[in-house]
């Protein structure tokens, strides 16, 4: 028989405290180490605001001046810097704070069709310089995302896009790389690492969303609540 008041016999699962203690490990063991990153993600997001805020108005600028043309934005990267590519490509396609029109912005990364083709026939350099080729235009703006800055897909891309006279910014880490003497505009985080590099970029690219949503998407469309 079951005794009496066993949590276990009555199927009541120990909590998650419980399950700790239960385990041997020792209570929040882990907290200096959550609070150390966190710090070290504020820290460098005061001094990227410091250092970058002249900057990123200006590539807001540049995107809206864009947009008033008839133009877009390309943006592209590798690995999480793709990822980023195009959650950037969707806050402006779709909307970052409000309802407006749409903006034109298509991320490089998406079309698995296009991609392998290119990597395939070309080499994996050409993925997104060829994209650029074929479907940009003088005006139009490129993103380039790359945490070194180095990356030789984007290297190429950025090259294609001096070369057909469009606007470049190149979103990185400290120094910009090989990107630094092809943009425009640098906005480089002033870091090394990696993790914080990627987590401050989604400020500056949610900063640049809103500023271009509240000028190229100022008339907001009739009937849209």
């Amino acid at each position: 028989m079951p005794r009496r008041g066993s949590g276990r016999d009555l199927g009541v699962r120990p909590t998650g405290t419980e399950s700790v203690r239960n385990s041997g490990m020792t209570l929040n063991s882990n907290e200096p180490l959550i609070r150390q990153r966190f710090e070290e993600a504020a820290s460098l997001t005061r001094l990227a605001q410091e250092q970058l805020a002249p900057r990123i108005a200006a590539a807001a600028d540049a995107i809206v001046a864009a947009y008033r043309n008839g133009g877009g934005v390309f943006l592209f990267g590798n690995g999480g810097s793709a990822a980023d590519a195009q959650h950037m490509a969707g806050e402006l396609v779709g909307r970052f704070l409000k309802n407006r029109r749409a903006l034109k912005a298509e991320a490089l990364t998406v079309n698995s069709s296009v991609l392998t083709a290119l990597a395939n026939d070309f080499g994996y350099q050409s993925v997104f310089a060829r994209q650029l080729e074929a479907n940009a235009k003088s005006g139009d703006v490129a993103v380039a995302l790359s945490t070194s800055g180095n990356a030789p897909s984007v290297i190429a891309a950025m090259k294609q896009a001096k070369a057909m006279g469009l606007t470049t910014i190149a979103l990185t880490g400290r120094g910009g790389g090989q990107c630094a003497a092809l943009a425009d505009i640098l906005l480089d985080i002033p870091s090394d690492q990696t993790p914080r590099i990627q987590e401050v970029s989604t400020i500056v690219y949610h900063v640049l969303c809103e500023l271009v949503e509240a000028q190229a998407g100022a008339a907001d469309l009739p009937g849209v609540r």
